[in-house]
């Protein structure tokens, strides 16, 4: 499972506070993904294991997931902020 140690640090790369910026952060990811899919070849377990952590994280909307916003979470308080998201 050495191919899977570059791929846990995804799940520790915050999203963004902005909620302008959380569609080009998961598109970013999502590019950051399949190119290393494509690239790097990860073993079959690999690519399985992290799917299925990453398809818990986002399902449960627990944690921090890169794919989109849960509708049931609410926003981070210092989203409301302006000094955080600018005027």
């Amino acid at each position: 499972m050495y191919c899977l140690q570059w791929l846990l640090p995804i799940f520790l790369i915050p999203k963004p506070l902005n909620p302008a910026l959380w569609f080009s952060h998961s598109m970013f990811m999502g590019f950051y993904l399949l190119s290393f899919l494509l690239e790097r070849k990860p073993c079959t377990i690999c690519a399985l294991v992290f799917l299925a952590a990453l398809f818990l994280i986002c399902y449960s909307c627990w944690g921090n997931c890169f794919l989109y916003h849960c509708s049931d979470s609410p926003l981070p308080e210092s989203a409301r902020d302006p000094g955080v998201v600018g005027t």
